[in-house]
């Protein structure tokens, strides 16, 4: 099963980073946050992905053209015109870069990949959310669901403590970050059937995938939802990517569920 990322957004909330780079090559520890939602997948096995470009895309195309040159140690003869890499660390990835317009909203970016993943159910995620999700646990449920989608669906935990105070002003209750009020929001890594390319048809380029087809498929009863109660962290602005990193850095990236 193919694995689509959808990598072409502006990331206009995270400028200080994606003025020179997409927002999916902005870096945890060394390594472009795709680098990360990658390693997920093929911790399960899949590695054959479609990467859909379009801000930037051709830093993400020079990255994998050169990917040895950033993940290894090489050693140049430039009089013979010759390149020797060391200790290679490749990975067994099969990447698909494709151009899916600049401008082009997420919904016509899916529609322009379908050529890729041809008649098959394929998975599809943001290119800047990792999470701890069980991947085959996940594919089980959808299949078990006979629906045309599944999305995996996360609660946030507040950003601000809650307190509660008795008529004296004696905190009664305190919480630091609880979890939300009990609702479960989208977090990507879906499951998808080829059938919902039907809700993609005529012009998608102005459409957003959760806005029309995404509320079209749940209209027609074919989308359900798999709950992931463990880690999850998306990228959304530069707070978000100094947590990533302190996590990485101190040895407690839950996503990091590789070897």
């Amino acid at each position: 099963m193919k694995v689509v990322i959808l990598a072409g957004g502006l990331g206009t909330r995270l400028s200080e980073e994606t003025d020179v780079r997409p927002k999916p090559m902005v870096e945890i520890g060394g390594r472009p946050i795709i680098w990360h939602i990658m390693k997920i997948y093929s911790h399960y096995g899949f590695n054959e992905f479609v990467v859909c470009c379009g801000y930037k895309g051709y830093v993400i195309k020079e990255y994998f053209a050169n990917y040895f040159l950033h993940q290894t140690d090489v050693t140049f003869d430039l009089a013979n015109n010759k390149m020797e890499v060391h200790n290679s660390g490749s990975e067994n990835w099969k990447v698909t870069l494709v151009d899916t317009g600049i401008n082009t909203n997420t919904a016509g970016r899916i529609k322009r990949i379908q050529k890729y993943v041809g008649n098959e159910p394929f998975m599809l995620t943001y290119g800047d959310g990792v999470a701890n999700i069980n991947i085959p646990e996940l594919i089980q449920f959808h299949k078990k669901s006979g629906k045309l989608a599944t999305l995996s669906s996360i609660q946030l935990p507040g950003r601000f403590g809650n307190v509660e105070t008795d008529a004296n002003g004696t905190v009664t209750t305190f919480q630091e970050k609880p979890l939300g009020d009990g609702v479960w929001i989208n977090g990507g890594f879906f499951v998808l059937e080829p059938g919902i390319f039907k809700y993609l048809d005529g012009n998608m380029d102005d459409v957003q995938w959760e806005k029309k087809p995404l509320i079209e498929i749940a209209d027609a009863g074919q989308l359900s939802a798999y709950q992931h109660n463990g880690f999850w962290k998306c990228m959304d602005a530069i707070r978000d990517k100094i947590e990533l990193e302190a996590h990485w850095q101190s040895g407690a990236a839950d996503w990091k569920i590789w070897k």
